[in-house]
């Protein structure tokens, strides 16, 4: 049995940490201080308001990256090569097919849910404000399990091949396809391809989409595309698979650093030579974002796999595999739950003391509880898994 990946524990458990704790602690500290230096350190914890990529762009690419990195690892031992299908061990995970299929459905629908509740309002409870697609969590769902079924049915060349043909339908589909007036090269707001297909598919169910004069009216600052982007997302967890493929081979460790490093490498340096016709934006996944991304993911994963499983350097990551082992779970109850009642119940006092960096000693409070909570989760090791 092959030795847990801790790296992965780990940079998951960064990235989460960085996304339900780290984020808001600084923007209560930033609110604070009010002071133009801070000013300018916010702007690693802000996404790019369209074009280009920030440091904080990366975080929902890193979280689709990781889980396409588990794969391999999870489900290695239901792949079965098509040319010994059928004998030996390969007819025992066929038989295993309808199970596990089974359970990327389920997953599937279990991470939508999920979403629904973080960012859908399906906890209001009310019919009108219920929106269909608006998460990363829906995002991992679609690209997971596409990606699984590729990983499962073909090896990496085929996987590579697949992942660019999607990066080139996505980028021709941007360029050459025109629909209800937007597209046909159009890479603005509100005038491009992705943007119009989610208008029409999902109307009234998009986020923000209120009903006014039976017409739908989306948030005008709301710019972001889930439908024709699903093909991008499927890059970015695949992008994942491969990494995790070779993480989980018999190569020497430091030709796996070496690999990883260089792939990703040219990943970064071929999207934003793709940026000069096919610009880097986010909030609709363009291929070129998708380069750059899954490039930079490829070489944190390189970094820390060779800081951990090679060097062996593991004091102190428990306080991060807090957070990566039960990763869904921190993200959903960071954003579900509020414990900011509990904090000022418990520190109000400190109010006169601390004066304006009392919002700070709450969001510290709320971070803390959240901690706690998955603290006791991972010494009784209850590692909950969709």
């Amino acid at each position: 049995m092959k030795q847990r990946l801790e790296s992965l524990d780990a940079l998951r458990g960064f990235d989460l940490f960085c996304l339900v704790v780290l984020a808001d602690l600084m923007e209560k500290l930033s609110e604070a201080v009010d002071r133009p230096w801070m000013s300018t350190i916010m702007t690693c914890f802000t996404h790019k308001t369209w074009e280009g990529f920030s440091s904080w762009d990366l975080v929902m690419p890193l979280f689709m990256f990781m889980a396409g990195v588990a794969i391999p690892y999870s489900l290695g031992k239901y792949k079965v090569n098509p040319v010994h299908e059928g004998e030996g061990d390969g007819t025992s995970a066929r038989a295993d097919r309808k199970h596990l299929y089974w359970r990327l459905g389920k997953r599937v629908v279990l991470l939508w849910i999920f979403g629904m509740m973080v960012q859908g309002n399906l906890l209001a409870l009310d019919p009108h404000r219920i929106y269909l697609f608006t998460n990363t969590l829906q995002a991992i769902a679609v690209g997971y399990l596409f990606s699984a079924l590729i990983y499962l049915h073909s090896g990496w060349k085929v996987q590579i091949a697949i992942g660019i043909g999607l990066l080139l339908a996505f980028w021709a589909a941007m360029e050459w396809i025109t629909f209800n007036g937007f597209g046909g090269g159009d890479y603005t707001p509100h005038g491009n391809l992705a943007e119009g297909i989610d208008s029409v598919v999902l109307g009234r169910f998009r986020d923000t989409a209120q009903v006014v004069d039976g017409q739908v009216v989306v948030s005008e600052w709301y710019t972001y595309t889930w439908i024709l982007s699903s093909l991008n997302f499927v890059v970015t967890v695949l992008s994942g698979v491969l990494a995790g493929e070779a993480l989980k081979s018999s190569m020497p460790s430091g030709r796996k650093v070496l690999l990883l490093s260089v792939a990703g490498i040219v990943m970064v340096a071929s999207g934003w030579t793709w940026d000069l016709v096919h610009p880097v934006i986010k909030h609709i996944w363009t291929s070129s974002m998708v380069l750059v991304s899954s490039g930079y993911c490829l070489l944190l994963m390189a970094l820390f796999y060779w800081w951990i499983d090679c060097r062996g350097h593991r004091r102190g990551l428990t306080f991060l595999k807090v957070f990566g082992m039960n990763s869904i779970t921190a993200y959903v109850v960071s954003h579900v739950v509020r414990f900011t009642s509990v904090s000022r119940s418990l520190l109000f006092g400190l109010e006169q003391y601390v004066g304006d960096y009392y919002g700070f000693v709450i969001q510290l409070g709320n971070a803390t509880i959240l901690f706690v909570i998955l603290y006791i989760m991972y010494r009784n090791r209850i590692f909950l898994r969709v």
